[in-house]
């Protein structure tokens, strides 16, 4: 049953990661001018590498591929678009705050459970493919 959920919990995981990068590619200049609003540096550059980073890892999580690394690249990205995307503390004409508190507080979420992914991949009694 262990090995049953950690596998579930991974793929979807994975799958949480893997279509907003593929969001990302049909709403390109969308989340572009959401980053250029949010200041986020050389939005030119990080957009096209999160994208890869997204759609990669996800498809890494999702077929047991190198797991423990994935999710703690995945872990990094999540805390890295936590404060520069959804930061709550900063005011936005047209955006909601309320919204990105619960995104803020959602990623958080998220970035625990790739934690405790990353640390459940070197366990053997979860069955994770020796591929990690």
């Amino acid at each position: 049953m262990q090995a049953t959920a950690i596998t579930l919990g991974r793929a979807l995981l994975g799958l949480y990661f893997f279509i907003p990068g593929l969001t990302k590619i049909t709403r390109y200049a969308a989340t572009l001018d959401y980053m250029v609003l949010h200041k986020i540096p050389l939005p030119d550059i990080l957009l096209p590498l999160t994208i890869i980073v997204q759609i990669g890892g996800g498809l890494a999580l999702m077929t047991g591929f190198r797991v423990r690394e994935m999710a703690l690249c995945l872990a990094g990205l999540t805390i890295l678009i936590n404060v520069g995307m959804h930061d709550f503390w900063n005011t936005y004409p047209e955006l909601n705050t309320q919204h990105e508190v619960q995104n803020f507080v959602k990623n958080l979420g998220i970035f625990a459970g790739l934690l405790v992914l990353s640390g459940a991949a070197r366990l053997p009694q979860f069955g994770l493919s020796r591929r990690q």
